[in-house]
């Protein structure tokens, strides 16, 4: 899930795919997040000039997880995506016999 924000940030993974293991609150902040890291690095567009984006890639350092209680994790994830290093906190609850991301925090 942190590799999949991450993509998400960059562009190279659409948001829906992560509708599924994400609760509301953080599918609406994640998407904000998206949209202002799109109009802060989309370049001006020039006539005539060609396209050129190259994805940047996102490696999972590492991981440590938490059990808090029962149904009950947290997570800390190291990534590189090839520009930085970043930091990632999750809260992942069982919900309805599911996975879900209650908190998505992204350095």
């Amino acid at each position: 899930m942190a590799q999949g924000a991450l993509e998400v940030l960059a562009g190279t993974r659409p948001l829906q795919q992560l509708a599924r293991w994400l609760d509301p609150e953080n599918y609406e902040r994640l998407q904000l997040r998206t949209n202002l890291v799109r109009c802060i690095t989309q370049p001006v567009p020039r006539i005539g000039a060609a396209r050129t984006s190259t994805p940047r890639h996102v490696l999972i350092r590492s991981v440590r997880v938490c059990q808090v209680s029962g149904g009950i994790y947290e997570a800390s994830v190291v990534a590189f995506d090839q520009k930085r290093v970043r930091a990632i906190a999750l809260r992942i609850e069982q919900w309805r016999g599911s996975w879900r991301i209650t908190a998505l925090e992204i350095g």
